[in-house]
């Protein structure tokens, strides 16, 4: 309602204003951008015209700011030129046609090449995965580099601090990356800084909000990846964060949950892969080049897999972790398993699993019972139901479980681990690190994996689904509706 007490030319010059911002917005909102994005985000502002408009100059622009998409640019030209000497290995025989295929497609977005005679191990414990990442510090005779979207010393993570105290304190150069919007806010962040300045290692905050400083983005905007490498023989890729399983917060400690992770060691020629990427988010966030490293000198690794590195993020043309997603579902004959905590597909992620359900592919999701984010916990579920039609079978891990792998397999001897969740923000907004591998032993793996997550899940059924409440239909629909506002 308009008060009285305005003058006419008040009312006037709002009811121009009102009107110029929605043609504006029609003329600038869809352009390169997704269909649903862009009905979001015209939804929001023809609603709510002032507030809308306040929130997408915040976080409307998916993109790097320009000087750090020039750094992307060079970094990617960087990427380019460091692939023509990373062909390395024997590559496994009687490649499918469409593997390929997909691997030149990743190539030409921006991924390292495809290598083979490379080990690979899994670790599903928590603990675990802590110390092998510790153990193999404890190794190293040159160098460490650490990059983690949330990286924190506490009582789990003590170990793996240790192990870089240690080789810091014989000479070896100990290198970290950590998100800052992740960890600024998180607990333990000043004693977490405090070990790090300690020890002597070179650490840098990821994509810093700090506009006094000068450095200023699009505020969620995260650098999501988890990876460590050592002295280029050895790397870590996968889910997990350096934190305890609780993340130290209150609100998970007081609701018991727990972050369920996997975790990938690697050796051989894929780790110079790993080693780039690390390289380049390091250029990106120091302008240093750390010429003094040969990554192209590799060992030939303890297996005989094939391991293709996918970098993905703002920084890139194309949503290069989509793609590869979509490649290989399409690809599949007879199953697909997808792990993901967060899955909110977009309309071709959804229309690709739909079609593989009525080609005959058994597909099944695994996904968490219980949310740790509201937003995404609702969005995820507005799916459920066209997922449960179209075929696909859900497990949910029992709660006060949080199943946080991110994992993609298909058939006999493909699969994908990683960092990226299959939802909007991992494909529009998250910088993220897959590995394609392909070999029969790792999927074997996986599959067992995925049979102690099943064994520790209930299923969702339609019948069950659809006695779902109204205010639940409600929350969802909503949420589903402001996962697109990227």
């Amino acid at each position: 309602m308009i008060p009285e007490a305005w003058p006419w030319w008040v009312v006037g010059f709002l009811l121009v204003l009102d009107i110029a911002i929605r043609i504006t917005a029609i003329i600038i909102i869809p352009r390169n951008r997704r269909p649903t994005s862009a009905m979001a985000w015209l939804l929001a502002i023809f609603f709510i015209p002032f507030v809308g408009v306040f929130l997408f100059l915040l976080i409307g622009n998916p993109r790097l700011p320009r000087a750090r998409r020039r750094k992307q640019d060079q970094i990617n030209e960087y990427i380019k030129e460091t692939s023509e000497n990373l062909h390395f290995g024997t590559l496994r025989p009687n490649a499918p046609e469409w593997f390929d295929a997909l691997v030149q497609m990743n190539q030409n977005m921006g991924a390292l090449p495809l290598s083979g005679d490379n080990g690979a191990r899994l670790i599903s414990e928590y603990q675990e995965s802590l110390d092998a990442m510790a153990d193999a510090i404890r190794r190293a005779e040159t160098y460490v580099h650490v990059e983690f979207y949330i990286l924190q010393s506490d009582a789990a993570t003590d170990n793996f601090f240790r192990a870089l105290e240690e080789v810091a304190a014989r000479g070896v150069s100990v290198r970290v990356l950590l998100d800052h919007w992740a960890n600024r806010w998180k607990p333990r962040y000043k004693k977490t800084i405090a070990r790090l300045d300690a020890m002597g290692a070179e650490w840098h905050l990821m994509l810093p909000v700090q506009p006094l400083k000068g450095r200023m983005q699009r505020p969620d905007l995260r650098n999501h990846r988890k990876l460590l490498v050592v002295d280029g023989r050895v790397g870590f890729l996968g889910s997990q964060n350096v934190t305890d399983s609780t993340y130290n917060l209150p609100k998970n400690i007081k609701r018991g949950l727990h972050w369920v992770d996997l975790m990938v060691r690697v050796d051989g020629p894929v780790v110079a892969s790993v080693n780039a990427v690390f390289l380049a988010d390091w250029y990106s966030e120091t302008g240093e080049v750390l010429s003094d490293l040969d990554i192209t000198k590799v060992e030939t690794g303890t297996g005989d897999l094939d391991c293709q590195v996918v970098p993905s993020g703002p920084g890139f043309e194309t949503e290069n972790n989509l793609r590869l997603f979509l490649g290989l579902l399409y690809a599949a004959k007879r199953k697909i398993m997808i792990v993901s905590p967060y899955f909110v597909p977009d309309e071709a992620l959804l229309i690709a699993v739909s079609a593989a359900c009525d080609r005959g592919v058994a597909v099944e999701l695994f996904v968490s019972e219980e949310g740790d984010q509201a937003v995404v916990y609702h969005a995820q579920r507005s799916y459920y139901e066209a997922l449960l039609k179209a075929g696909v079978r859900i497990w949910m891990y029992r709660q006060p479980y949080i199943l946080h792998t991110k994992s993609l397999t298909i058939d006999e001897e493909t699969a994908v681990i990683g960092s990226s969740n299959m939802d909007m923000r991992s494909f529009g907004l998250n910088l993220e690190v897959s590995m394609l591998v392909r070999g029969a032993e790792f999927v074997a793996g996986m599959r067992a994996v995925e049979d102690r997550y099943r064994a520790l899940s209930r299923e969702l059924t339609l019948e069950e689904w659809m006695q779902q409440p109204l205010r639940s239909t409600v929350l969802d629909n909503l949420a589903r509706l402001t996962s697109a506002l990227q």
